[in-house]
């Protein structure tokens, strides 16, 4: 996997992923794709308003990531402004009704056990990133929590999916399709954000209870001190849990807000999303995990008391597992496997180290 390591300021830190890909396969990945939304229609006028709304609430919010963001588009030769708009394809699909999820994914904490607290996530995602996943190692004078190691795609934000960071703090998403969407923080820019300003989970809720957000997709994550929390990121407030032992699949579960969740017509990795969270559900409490027992656990195939937690590519679009990161947030370290989990890839990149 593509390891990419970077120092400085924000801009500078996006600019660092030149070279480490083709051009055209980041533009494939990622603007092309802007560029058949627009043909397709779905970036009509009132989606090209909320971008620009979108655009002034991170500008006022969150000028760092869009900063990277600068920093990746001249990497590539890219368009800023189509990278933005790909960061959100997702939620104008939602809000136009046609609810496709980009990244599918399980993700689980527990608070402690033989190896302390753990973070572990299954990326699902379109297999032509299988080519662009990278980890990142960042630190600059933005960053107030030591090194940050994340899993994403280049093209993207660092933390596009999961990371951790030198005061072990760990963070993985889902995404959750959703009927209800506003004007407010991304997760996409949000994650990186918690990463760099929070070192703990009392830290991060806090930052994330302070400002509205777009709606769709949850949080779970561990601090080194063992406190978790699952979040999932509704529009209107974000509902939150905290301690023991948190797991999310692509589906809103807090009763109030569980109506927001859409259910794309044929859409496998919603329509297992269920059978995934019921499974955690089963395996999860009641024992102490480690690294190892999470990576047979996130190689489970669909069987008499399986669920599709390794999801192997069986649709038109390619979806399927792509990854599996596992962070120890005593360490500040992850694990990581390229590929489905099931085939024992797995790789372990340095610990974070304090700035």
């Amino acid at each position: 996997m593509i390891e990419i390591s970077a120092t400085g300021p924000a801009a500078a830190r996006g600019q660092a992923q030149a070279g480490a890909a083709p051009a055209e396969t980041l533009r494939a990945a990622t603007v092309a794709r802007v560029e058949t939304a627009r043909a397709e229609g779905l970036i009509d006028a009132d989606a090209e308003a909320y971008l620009a709304a979108q655009r002034a609430f991170h500008d006022a919010h969150d000028p760092e990531s869009l900063a990277e963001l600068a920093g990746i588009a001249r990497a590539f030769g890219l368009s800023e402004t189509d990278l933005f708009a790909h960061l959100h394809l997702g939620t104008l699909r939602d809000m136009k009704g046609g609810a496709q999820l980009i990244e599918g994914c399980s993700a689980w904490a527990v608070p402690g056990g033989p190896e302390g607290p753990l973070v572990v996530k299954n990326r699902d995602y379109s297999g032509r990133h299988l080519g662009i996943q990278c980890v990142f190692r960042h630190a600059g004078p933005d960053i107030a929590t030591g090194q940050i190691l994340s899993l994403g795609s280049l093209g993207s934000l660092a933390a596009w999916s999961s990371g951790i960071n030198a005061a072990g703090l760990a963070i993985a998403d889902t995404q959750v399709a959703v009927n209800r969407h506003r004007v407010g923080w991304l997760r996409y820019f949000l994650m990186p954000r918690l990463l760099a300003r929070a070192p703990t989970v009392a830290a991060a809720l806090a930052m994330i209870r302070s400002l509205p957000h777009a709606g769709g997709g949850t949080l779970v994550m561990a601090d080194r001190q063992g406190a978790t929390a699952a979040v999932e990121l509704s529009a209107g407030g974000p509902a939150i849990r905290e301690g023991g032992v948190q797991w999310r699949t692509n589906h809103f579960t807090t009763p109030a807000i569980a109506g927001e969740t859409l259910g794309p017509e044929g859409d496998r990795i919603a329509g297992n999303s269920h059978a995934r969270h019921a499974f955690l559900s089963r395996r999860l409490p009641g024992r102490d995990w480690t690294a190892a027992a999470a990576r047979a656990l996130m190689a489970t195939h669909p069987g008499p008391d399986g669920a599709p937690i390794c999801q192997h590519a069986d649709r038109p679009d390619g979806a399927e597992t792509i990854s599996c990161a596992i962070y120890s947030c005593r360490l500040g370290a992850m694990e990581v496997a390229e590929g489905t989990p099931c085939l024992d890839r797995w790789q372990a990149p340095e610990p974070c180290r304090a700035s």
